[in-house]
């Protein structure tokens, strides 16, 4: 069974730092895309940040350059999301998710096929 589990989220004051994990079960994340969604409340779903399996190409939202930094750990199974100062607006579930690599590469959230749970992010002081 294919599985996804996001963990790491949390309260944090504003200019603080997370690193949220992203550990996969049942499948090799080496042959897969992967991206980092968020969605706030009232909001829709959006990209913040995907990595190609192919090339290591990646992708950052503009609201998140220079603060966040995709990774992953091939001999963990596992992708990172490493976000540092943080702001409020950065507040929502974020959700990790999976893409076939023979697929083209895109950030895209209604073009990835295996999602996990989410895990929430506040950021307030």
């Amino acid at each position: 069974q294919l599985q996804l589990v996001e963990s790491g989220g949390g309260l944090v004051q504003p200019g603080g730092s997370l690193r949220l994990s992203c550990a996969a079960s049942g499948f090799t994340l080496d042959y897969y895309h992967i991206g980092w969604f968020r969605q706030a409340p009232g909001k829709e779903r959006e990209g913040v940040s995907c990595l190609s399996s192919s090339d290591g190409t990646t992708y950052y939202a503009d609201s998140v350059k220079g603060r966040f930094t995709i990774s992953r750990d091939n001999a963990k199974n596992t992708v990172y999301l490493q976000m540092n100062s943080l702001k409020p607006e950065d507040t929502a579930v974020y959700y990790c998710a999976a893409r076939h690599a023979t697929v083209q590469f895109m950030c895209v959230w209604g073009e990835y096929d295996y999602w996990g749970q989410g895990t929430q992010v506040t950021v307030s002081s």
